[in-house]
Parts: C-alpha cells; structure tokens; sequence
C-alpha cells in the first residue's frame, strides 16, 4: 500500500524545518567528527538496541583499537569480541568483522556507496522503504 502525504504538508519547508532544527539541537558525537564511512558504520551497529550514552565510550575504545577498516578486519576475533564486551549481541560485531574484511578486499577499504553493494554486505541487508 502506497502511503501519501496530506496535501496540507508543505515538503520543502519540512525539510528546512527539520535541517534546521539539527543544526540547532544535534549532539556532538564522536562518529559526526569526520563522516568517515567506517566510523558511522561502526556507531550504527553499536546503536542498534544501545542508548546512545552507553555506546560512546564503548565506541571510543573500539576506534583506539580499532581505527581502520584494515584494523579491524585482520584483528583476532577475541580481541574484537573483548572490544564489544557489554554491548551484547555479539552476532551484530561478529557480522560487522566479516563485512569489513569483505569491504577491504574486494572494494579496496572503502564503504560502498551502491545501495544494492552495500546490502550484500554480512549484517546490513537491504531495508525496503516506500518514497513519499
């Protein structure tokens, strides 16, 4: 079922509503330092199910262990896992290793930027949305 917007939304002022209240009001977070790639992905998987306040520390240490994509792929599992330690959900870090390593092989480090690329990538997955 397609869903519609009520014709009373004007779009383009939402978005510039919404844009500027971030700029307004967004928090600065470690991961919105520098838009690596690496980084967002790492925090995105750490936030699932995860209250922002806890994973910054968590997300700190893991980048000084951890500071590339190359690290991290490469790292011993219990090292990764040691990382993680109290975030639970070890499946989500376990995925997250075998997709950097796929990501460094065969895209040469860098986060693909094809939708369709990326959600081949282990723990990712391709989230079906409907376009307004």
């Amino acid at each position: 079922m397609k869903k519609t917007i009520p014709s009373t939304i004007n779009i383009p002022q939402f978005q510039h509503d919404l844009i500027q209240w971030f700029r307004d009001e967004h928090r600065d977070l470690p991961w919105r330092e520098d838009q690596d790639p690496y980084k967002v992905w790492v925090s995105e998987i750490m936030l699932q199910q995860t209250r922002v306040e806890t994973v910054i520390p968590y997300f700190n240490h893991f980048m000084k262990l951890f500071p590339s994509m190359k690290d991290l792929a490469y790292a011993d599992e219990q090292d990764v896992l040691k990382a993680w330690e109290g975030l639970g959900y070890y499946s989500r870090v376990r995925n997250l290793q075998t997709a950097v390593r796929e990501v460094v092989e065969q895209y040469d480090a860098k986060v693909p930027e094809d939708a369709k690329q990326l959600a081949k990538l282990k723990g990712i997955g391709l989230i079906q949305r409907e376009r307004f």
